[in-house]
């Protein structure tokens, strides 16, 4: 089933130095630092470089000219299509390395924080659409309860925030993958956004797949080819995934001090898409200090960072927050943190029934035989002593236990109330004093 967000609309590439909404000055900046560090020489390399449209980039270096930075070198060899080449005037090597000094920043120029404001709007996780079909398929390798289904469906159509809770080993880390998987399609992460002057990477190959950038026919030298804006890379939406290792500048703008340069938060970087804090509780700082750091986004879809000046300012928070913990929230939050969380979803372990089916499906993923004396064995012998608690990491525990065990002793796969027992014994740890 196709689910694209309806009317994501592309950002369109500028037409001219004036439609990218940035400074000349910025740009200016920008061109002769990326040229001095890329050693560039033609049109369609700096276009591609600083990802403007050729007839803009074009421009822009007309400019630069003028103001006696750049100079022509003549029609380069056949290799470069017959271009014009460029190369930096002595004035413009210094202008770079005063440029270089204020910021190491070059290459792809920024998108005004504004422009890319709107886009977001354009391309919100609240704009998808999510069918019970769709959620049930990309969690096809679980087995899950139709009323977990129920919960999670519109909790993930609404965009809102989710708290997952209960007992480990349950999927709760395998459901928020499978939400991820259910939003599947696209949109367009900036490369950079400005703000006063500051130029903050956002787009960030570990956390944006499946980046696709929009190219342009070097040879069109007049005639703009780009399908979109190519200061955007068309991504999957984000998702990033953090867990015991979260702390609170994590969520902060990163400041690079030696380059003068800022990367985004983790927040704005999945901005449009998905953020899973796992483990809840399990980092250095507590859970509360962490969801009341989220207050403000999760209440008015805004983040406030701020720059190494002191200076604040506002950030688009369009982002589906999944926090997943092993803990009673009563334990962790207050009554307060807990009503701005928008869905609480509790994932139990399974009762016996779905135990033996997923029991059954991994085994057969595996290809290992079921046996009913070593099933009867593991229900009414093993199960009893944990006063028969199921979990769902339990199947593929045990099953590759057996498996472990028949390679060592060279037998073909198989199950019985004796590997039963061995691979039992290394699911759990007897309590008991180790004496020093």
């Amino acid at each position: 089933m196709n689910m694209q967000v309806p009317n994501v609309i592309a950002p369109q590439p500028p037409r001219s130095i004036t439609d990218t909404g940035l400074s000349v000055v910025m740009m200016r900046d920008i061109l002769l630092k990326t040229m001095f560090r890329m050693n560039l020489e033609t049109v369609s390399e700096i276009s591609r470089q600083i990802a403007l449209p050729i007839p803009v980039a074009q421009e822009l270096i007309d400019m630069v000219r003028s103001q006696k930075l750049l100079e022509a070198t003549g029609t380069l060899h056949a290799n470069s299509g017959g271009e014009m080449g460029y190369q930096l005037a002595d004035a413009g090597k210094a202008r770079a390395l005063d440029a270089l000094s204020q910021s190491e920043y070059y290459g792809a120029m920024p998108v005004p924080l504004d422009v890319y404001r709107e886009q977001v709007k354009k391309q919100s996780i609240r704009n998808i659409q999510i069918t019970r079909q769709r959620l049930t398929s990309a969690m096809g390798h679980l087995i899950l309860p139709d009323e977990l289904l129920d919960h999670l469906g519109p909790a993930v159509g609404a965009g809102r925030s989710i708290l997952m809770y209960g007992p480990p080993g349950n999927g709760k880390s395998s459901i928020s993958n499978g939400i991820r998987d259910a939003i599947g399609d696209k949109i367009y992460i900036p490369r950079a956004v400005e703000y006063a002057g500051q130029v903050i990477t956002v787009y960030d190959p570990i956390v944006h797949s499946a980046a696709q950038a929009s190219e342009e026919d070097p040879t069109a030298l007049r005639r703009s080819s780009n399908r979109f804006d190519n200061r955007y890379v068309l991504c999957d939406r984000p998702t990033v995934i953090t867990g015991g290792e979260l702390s609170l500048d994590m969520l902060d703008l990163t400041y690079n001090p030696t380059a003068r340069t800022y990367t985004a938060s983790l927040q704005m970087k999945a901005t449009g898409g998905v953020f899973i804090i796992d483990d809840l509780g399990r980092q250095a700082e507590p859970p509360q200090k962490i969801v009341n750091r989220w207050i403000v986004p999760l209440e008015e879809n805004r983040d406030i960072l701020a720059l190494q000046s002191g200076e604040k300012f506002e950030v688009p928070f369009d982002t589906l927050v999944i926090f997943s913990t092993n803990f009673h929230p009563n334990e962790i939050f207050d009554k307060a943190a807990l009503r701005r969380i928008f869905f609480k979803i509790k994932i139990d372990g399974p009762n016996q029934e779905i135990f033996l089916k997923i029991f059954a499906m991994v085994a057969k993923k595996k290809k290992m035989p079921l046996d009913e004396k070593a099933l009867i064995h593991l229900l009414k012998v093993k199960y009893p002593t944990i006063n028969n608690v199921y979990a769902n990491y339990q199947p593929v525990f045990l099953i590759d236990q057996m498996i472990a065990i028949c390679h060592f002793e060279g037998i073909p796969y198989q199950m019985s109330p004796e590997l039963i027992e061995r691979a039992w014994a290394n699911m759990f740890v007897r309590d008991e004093k180790i004496v020093h």
